[in-house]
């Protein structure tokens, strides 16, 4: 969409996109209860998932400063570490815990992706600030506030999403991370609406990561950090705005040759669904029996109901039939030889095959000692992956957001399993009251898996009443979890 004469030295007024994003960060404010509920919950999930991924280390490596001695006392705490960083590293380190295990939220229409990933950007920002201000005697941020930002951050990846995919160009979802976190974190640094738009004008001529790491043949670990990669651009970003008074770059969108419409996005403005608000948040979906690519979640579940009918009939099995969306057959239908974690972790007929043979799916599932199994392979081959138009109609469809799958396993002998069939995961909204008990679980196992009992007790006391949790300066929160 070239709109300005590349001839003119003359600065246009700034992108309509980038006003829109600055005027809702500064104006607009949230009153659902619902959003702010389900936030809680996202703050809680993201965490847990994080203190998971300590179990793991090569995500354990990424975690400290940049060069060996960079730290910042008084800085940004890393959770279930000692670290204490800058807020640039931070953002890194907690962007990449929590999307280490590809456990946490997920967003999935046009474009996918994990709103939840913000929270790298926003609690390290949160936390270094609150913690400066407590000693210079000034106000700490809560976590009411904290909240407040990652609805909004939820809000503008998920409605960029909803009609924008930037996967159709090759680029990765992280660029929505980026795009967002960079948005809330100038806010929170006091920047004011021209300082969001500048700010968000680097973000886009930063252009996107290609999304080479997480499909075939390439698929590799860089996905589990891209997320924390974005989250540290976007405090650079803020930062610049901010305290260093960068120029910003009006039409860095529309720009005619030179802006991302023409260089990335085939001259093709943005489009959108609905105005910026809390439906992003109300909506989400959280990932919650199962660390698996979220379009693979209700493949899974179908696997675990089929596990008692065939795990003592594995030899006699002839073909295993997947029904998934599109967008599954696009992302994780994988054939040939899976090299590593992330390989197994974005291949549908792998996180069928685990829950068939085993009756789970667990993040060391994906790791060389299960993969070695003969079984699962076999299994594999065994697989055919085929689209079903209504999944795909029904993923779609601004009121039902479904993400389905149907398995079903043919014997040998002619026989077979009844076709099972779910339509959306128990991590979605339709699905709240059984899955938040189920949620708090995961959590509270997280907490007692990684902190000493007597910390994980005082977290789960901390957390536990609404009203106290809200109210909780961030800098007293972020040290419930350092060790």
């Amino acid at each position: 969409m070239s709109i300005h004469d590349t001839r003119s030295a003359k600065r246009p007024e700034p992108d309509q996109p980038l006003v829109d994003i600055a005027d809702y960060v500064i104006d607009y404010v949230i009153d659902s209860t619902e959003a702010y509920d389900t936030a809680r919950y996202m703050l809680l999930d993201s965490l847990g998932t994080a203190l998971m991924a300590m179990r793991f280390p090569e995500c354990v490596k990424h975690l400290g400063p940049v060069v060996p001695g960079a730290t910042l006392p008084g800085g940004a705490r890393v959770p279930g570490t000692s670290h204490e960083l800058d807020p640039v590293q931070a953002a890194f380190a907690i962007g990449t815990q929590i999307r280490w295990l590809d456990f946490n939220d997920t967003w999935l229409a046009a474009e996918w992706g994990h709103p939840s990933d913000n929270l790298g950007a926003i609690l390290a920002v949160a936390d270094y600030l609150s913690r400066k201000a407590e000693r210079e005697g000034g106000q700490p941020m809560t976590v009411r506030d904290v909240l407040a930002y990652t609805i909004k951050a939820h809000e503008i990846q998920g409605c960029y999403a909803l009609r924008n995919s930037f996967n159709r160009v090759g680029q990765d979802h992280v660029i929505l991370v980026r795009l967002a976190s960079t948005a809330v974190a100038t806010a929170m640094l006091g920047g004011d609406k021209e300082q969001i738009v500048t700010a968000l004008s680097h973000s886009w001529i930063d252009n996107g990561a290609l999304r080479t790491y997480r499909h075939a043949p390439n698929t590799g670990p860089r996905k589990s950090w891209a997320a924390g990669d974005a989250c540290r651009r976007a405090v650079i970003h803020a930062i610049n705005a901010v305290h260093r008074g960068v120029v910003g770059y009006p039409s860095a969108l529309s720009a005619a040759t030179w802006g991302y419409y023409d260089v990335a996005f085939g001259g093709k403005a943005f489009e959108f669904e609905r105005p910026f608000g809390s439906y992003v948040m109300e909506n989400v979906l959280f990932k919650i029996s199962f660390p698996a690519e979220f379009h693979a979640q209700t493949a899974v579940e179908c696997a675990m109901q089929l596990h008692e009918q065939v795990a003592d009939r594995l030899e006699q099995i002839d073909k295993v039939v997947i029904e998934t969306q599109a967008a599954g057959c696009r992302i994780i239908d994988k054939t040939g030889p899976l090299a590593n974690y992330a390989d197994r972790d974005h291949c549908i007929q792998y996180m069928v095959a685990v829950p068939l043979i085993f009756g789970r799916l667990m993040a060391e599932d994906y790791g060389d000692a299960v993969a070695a199994d003969p079984r699962i392979d076999s299994l594999r081959e065994k697989t055919v992956v085929t689209e079903n138009p209504q999944f795909t109609l029904d993923y779609f469809d601004p009121d039902k957001r479904y993400i389905g799958n149907a398995v079903q396993v043919f014997f040998k002998d002619g026989s077979s399993t009844a076709r099972v069939s779910v339509d959306y995961p128990i991590g979605h909204r339709k699905r709240r009251v059984e899955g938040i008990p189920l949620l708090l679980k995961k959590f509270e196992a997280a907490m007692h898996g990684h902190l000493p009992a007597h910390r994980a007790r005082v977290v789960l006391e901390q957390v536990a009443d609404p009203a106290t949790f809200d109210s909780m300066p961030v800098q007293r929160f972020m040290e419930l979890f350092t060790l």
